[in-house]
C-alpha cells in the first residue's frame, strides 16, 4: 500500500499518521488557568529535542470549534507547565482527561486527583505520577495552515519517583522501563504497554 498525502485531507493525513506512528510517548500536561485553577490535558505529539538546552516538543491543536487548546493558551499566558508520563493504572484518567471543557474547568477536580509541590518550582505536579518534568516556554512555532503550535519546553527539573531508579557507582542515572510501566498512544482508541526490554549494545 502505498498512500500519496498529496491526495489526502488534513483529516486524513491525522489519521494516517496516528495509525503509522506508533508507539508514541504521552504528555500529560498540567498548565496554569490562572485563579488558581489547573488544566490538565494529554499530547502524543510529543518528545525530546535536544539536551544543550533540554528542551521537549509539544504539538498542540485546536478545540473542535476552532478556538486554541486550553494549555497552549495557558503556556503563552504563564510560561511555566508539568510534563508527565503517565502509567498503566492512569489510562482511564488520561483518555477522561481529553475530553473538551469550557476554559478554566479543572480535569484534576472532575477526576479528582491529587498534586503535590514540585520543589520550588511555581506548579504542583501530579501525586500520582512517577516522572514528571518542570518546564518553562522556550518558543512557540506556529506550524500549518490549521495552525499547528510546535510548543518547546525548557525543562527545569525533573521527578523520578525513587522508586523505578537507580544511580550507579559513577552516578549514571538506571530508570526501569518495566516499572515505570508507561502509557504509549497508538491509534483510534488504543494504548500500548511496555511488554518487555531488549538489550543490543551500540557499536564503538
Amino acid at each position: 500500500m502505498l498512500i500519496d498525502f498529496s491526495a489526502l485531507s488534513p483529516s486524513r493525513i491525522y489519521f494516517t499518521m496516528i495509525q503509522t506512528l506508533l508507539p508514541r510517548p504521552i504528555a500529560w500536561v498540567l498548565s496554569d488557568s490562572g485563579a488558581g485553577r489547573f488544566n490538565l490535558a494529554p499530547f502524543s505529539y510529543f518528545n525530546g529535542v535536544s539536551s544543550d538546552p533540554p528542551l521537549i516538543m509539544l504539538s498542540i491543536g485546536h478545540k473542535p470549534d476552532g478556538d486554541i487548546k486550553d494549555t497552549r493558551r495557558n503556556i503563552i499566558e504563564r510560561s511555566h507547565f508539568v510534563v508527565h508520563i503517565p502509567h498503566r493504572e492512569l489510562a482511564e484518567a488520561v483518555t477522561e482527561s481529553s475530553r473538551v471543557l469550557a476554559f478554566g474547568e479543572s480535569e484534576l477536580q472532575r477526576l479528582a486527583l491529587a498534586t503535590v509541590a514540585f520543589g520550588d518550582f511555581p506548579l504542583p505536579r501530579l501525586a500520582d505520577c512517577r516522572i514528571a518534568y518542570a518546564c518553562e516556554c522556550h518558543q512557540v512555532i506556529e506550524v500549518g495552515d490549521a495552525p499547528q503550535a510546535l510548543v518547546l519546553g525548557l525543562v527545569k527539573a525533573v521527578y523520578i519517583d525513587d522508586r523505578i531508579a537507580t544511580l550507579s557507582d559513577s552516578g549514571r542515572l538506571q530508570v526501569d522501563p518495566l516499572a515505570l510501566d508507561p502509557l504509549a498512544r497508538l491509534g483510534g482508541d488504543d494504548y500500548g504497554l511496555l511488554g518487555g526490554t531488549v538489550t543490543i549494545k551500540r557499536p564503538r
